[in-house]
């Protein structure tokens, strides 16, 4: 059994993966933990997530859990993700971690600690979404300059960081599959008179409402026709179960910064 141990333990997708993890007959809990100033510290993770009682108390801080760990999975926040990498390494432990919304500079951090950690980072765990990420640049360079790119996501009310982590993904695959720079051709919005759509833009365009999981449309519009590319996440237990695939992956791995698209063989 892999001995697995949960941060964000009480969020949506923390919750979600406790779930899953406590019902598969190849990992075992061992500890979950949220921010030490969390009101749900010392409670039974497994009444929490409607398991009923388990007999694992959540915990305040990494530190208390990650000894009992084989591989940590991590959804919480950007810069409590980075803080649980540092002690992955630190301990030499094996990190997945679904997090998203990080800056440039943590992606900088991230990627200086290649060569002393082993994690799969990406910002969607789902098999179809990274399926996407493999075709969809394939799609733009066979179709070439001649088609507008424009990508719409939707996902809940309570997602903080817009765009998704997963359709600003899409864009730099697509700018790097078709030699753009994404900084200097990336439109997030449009209002008044804007002019005409240059012919490299590529836009991205949030929306949020409701409960909606997670969707993601990428549309190439040429003149008269149009190809959609659609992803519609229905639950949370997809990336939930993308994020054990990972840990069960991960452990037997060399040191580096991996995605799912190596966890999935589509590289």
């Amino acid at each position: 059994m892999i001995k697995t141990v949960v941060a964000g333990a009480t969020g949506r997708m923390g919750g979600t993966v406790i779930r899953l993890v406590h019902l598969d007959k190849d990992l075992e809990l061992v500890g979950a933990f949220v921010r030490k100033d969390h009101s749900k510290i010392g409670k039974d993770v497994g009444e929490l997530v409607g398991l009923g009682p388990i007999g694992i108390k959540v915990s305040g801080e990494i530190g208390e859990v990650i000894e009992k760990a084989d591989v940590i999975i991590d959804f919480s926040f950007h810069t409590a993700s980075l803080n649980h990498l540092k002690a992955a390494k630190d301990y030499n432990k094996p990190i997945v971690i679904g997090t998203t919304g990080f800056t440039e500079e943590e992606m900088e951090e991230i990627r200086g600690m290649a060569s002393s950690v082993r994690c799969v980072l990406s910002p969607n765990m789902s098999v179809g979404v990274n399926l996407l990420f493999k075709v969809v640049p394939e799609i733009a360079k066979v179709l070439g300059e001649g088609y507008d790119i424009e990508i719409l996501e939707m996902h809940h009310r309570m997602k903080k960081d817009a765009p998704s982590g997963t359709a600003m993904k899409l864009a730099r695959l697509i700018a790097q599959s078709l030699g753009r720079d994404l900084e200097s051709v990336a439109t997030y919005g449009r209002k008044g008179m804007v002019g005409e759509r240059k012919s490299e833009e590529i836009g991205v365009l949030a929306l949020r409402g409701g409960d909606v999981v997670g969707e993601h449309t990428i549309f190439f519009a040429g003149l008269g026709e149009r190809i959609e590319v659609i992803h519609r996440a229905s639950s949370r237990e997809t990336f939930a179960r993308g994020a054990l695939r990972a840990a069960k992956w991960i452990i037997h791995q060399k040191n580096g910064i991996y995605d799912m698209l190596d966890v999935l063989g589509l590289k």
